[in-house]
């Protein structure tokens, strides 16, 4: 699969109480305005929260999909290389993922 910007802004904002903002250079989206996913390096990666032990464990099993840019270090986010993802089914369950980690209770609540 190549996935674009456009395929992940598509499916960010098809989620519950999502929005698009400009910042810091480029798109970054939000649930109830709790920051969740960025789009930087011209939108040909993405920037999504991930507790940082699985962020560790999926460097090192797939190096050629995820990484650590050096700011974010300590912090729960790993990058991913859009043109790398296996399919729409990857992609969506990664962007819901770090959707649910910053969405309020009540939206995880609705949501079952």
């Amino acid at each position: 699969m190549s996935a674009t910007g456009d395929d992940v802004r598509a499916f960010a904002l098809s989620l519950p109480e999502t929005s698009e903002e400009f910042t810091w250079g480029m798109p970054t989206f939000r649930v109830a305005r709790r920051l969740f996913l960025t789009l930087p390096e011209a939108e040909t990666s993405m920037a999504v929260r991930c507790p940082i032990v699985d962020r560790d464990e999926l460097v090192v099993a797939e190096p050629s999909k995820f990484w650590i840019a050096a700011h974010e270090a300590n912090n729960a986010w790993v990058r991913v290389r859009l043109a790398a993802l296996d399919d729409r089914n990857e992609l969506q369950a990664i962007v819901l993922d770090s959707w649910r980690q910053a969405a309020p209770r009540h939206l995880l609540d609705d949501a079952r």
